[in-house]
This record gives C-alpha cells, sequence and structure tokens, in this order.
C-alpha cells in the first residue's frame, strides 16, 4: 500500500502520525503544507481534508484526517508491533493519555486556536501555560501509576505518540517541565530510539533551515 503523509515540519498532530508510522515500519512520502503561509486552506488541499488542517494520511486514495484517528487505522491496518495493548482496560488507559494530550493539552499550542485566544480573548503566555501545566499534572500522575521505560509500561504505545511531540511544543513555548521527572525521563529515552528521533520536526525535509 502506498502511504503519502500530508502534513508540516512543525505540527505536533503530524508528528504523532511520523511516529506511529516509524514505529512500525512503515514507508511513506511526505508533502509538506506550510501553515504559517496558508497552504492549509489551498482549494485543492481542502478537497483532501475539508478541515483545512494537517496531518491528512493518504493511504492508496483513501484520505484519512485527525491523527489519532489515523493512528487507530494504522494499529488496524498493520497490527505489528501494537500500539495499543492486549486488554480492554489497558488500552483504555492508553487512549485517556493520548487523548488528555491531543484534547486537552495541544489545542493551547495550536496556532489557528492561539490566534482566537490571543487577539479575541487577551489571553496571555502565563495563562496559557497554567492551563497546560494542568494537563501535564494529570499525565505525571497517570505515568507515576502506569508507566516503565514509557508512558504505559514498556512498550511505546499511543500515548507516546501523543506525549513526544507535546513535551517538544513545552519546550518550544518555554514551558517549565521541572515538576515533571517522569514525562521528562520517558521523554529523554525516547529521544535516543531512532523511530522517535527520526520524527522530530528539525530533522523533516521542510523544516527551516
Amino acid at each position: 500500500m502506498s502511504l503519502v503523509l500530508h502534513g508540516y515540519w512543525r505540527s505536533s498532530a503530524a508528528y504523532r502520525v511520523r511516529i506511529a508510522l516509524n514505529l512500525k515500519g512503515l514507508d511513506y512520502a511526505q508533502i509538506t503544507h506550510d501553515l504559517r503561509t496558508g497552504a492549509q486552506r489551498d482549494p485543492a488541499y481542502a478537497a483532501l481534508n475539508p478541515q483545512g488542517r494537517v496531518p491528512t494520511l493518504d493511504a492508496d486514495g483513501l484520505m484519512l484526517t485527525q491523527s489519532l484517528a489515523i493512528i487507530e487505522w494504522l494499529e488496524e491496518t498493520y497490527p505489528t508491533p501494537r500500539l495499543l495493548p492486549a486488554t480492554a482496560n489497558d488500552r483504555a488507559i492508553v487512549r485517556a493519555m493520548a487523548q488528555l494530550v491531543a484534547c486537552d493539552i495541544h489545542p493551547l499550542n495550536n496556532l489557528a486556536d492561539l490566534q482566537v485566544l490571543r487577539s479575541r480573548l487577551d489571553a496571555d503566555e502565563d495563562a496559557l501555560n497554567a492551563w497546560i501545566a494542568l494537563g501535564f499534572d494529570a499525565l505525571e500522575t497517570m505515568i507515576e501509576r502506569h508507566g516503565g521505560t514509557f508512558a504505559f509500561g514498556n512498550n511505546p504505545s499511543l500515548a507516546d505518540c501523543c506525549l513526544i511531540p507535546q513535551v517538544a511544543s513545552a519546550h518550544r513555548f518555554k514551558v517549565d517541565l521541572s515538576a515533571y521527572p517522569r514525562i521528562a525521563a520517558i521523554a529523554d529515552h525516547c529521544a535516543t530510539l531512532l523511530p522517535f528521533s527520526g520524527a522530530q520536526p528539525d530533522h523533516q525535509a521542510d523544516a527551516d533551515q
């Protein structure tokens, strides 16, 4: 099957999918859409993704959107190595970790959302960072309960696909992560692994030089 990932080097959501593709050992091409110039709103791209956001995964003409849905599709289509645990209970915990990042923390680092928060609601950096910290507080506790070498146990999972890009965003937005030693330890460990390091934004062909 031919896989083409439409993304942008700095997009956290596209970063998640790159990690998942790499962990699965899948070959894929990439097409970039520069969010800073509004390329995602081009009519040709909107025909692929009506929301006009990245990522979109083109799987032999099947256009898949939303990073978590894409990764779940990858899990079902290419089940090994697994990114979700074997039991329903454990899968629910991993999905909760992933959704905590994708639904609660990440929107406050999203370019479109930030523009609205800053321009219409006068949100300053302290307010944004305080809200982000609430998510990291909860995630640190969940990792304390369920984590090991990775966010859940000792195998990489959907939770790590979401966690690592969010840590990168936190560093970019100068969020203090010193209160989260477990998150920091997992991020440091993942940085040594090729599926994660190869997905890093700065390692993408469209990254700023």
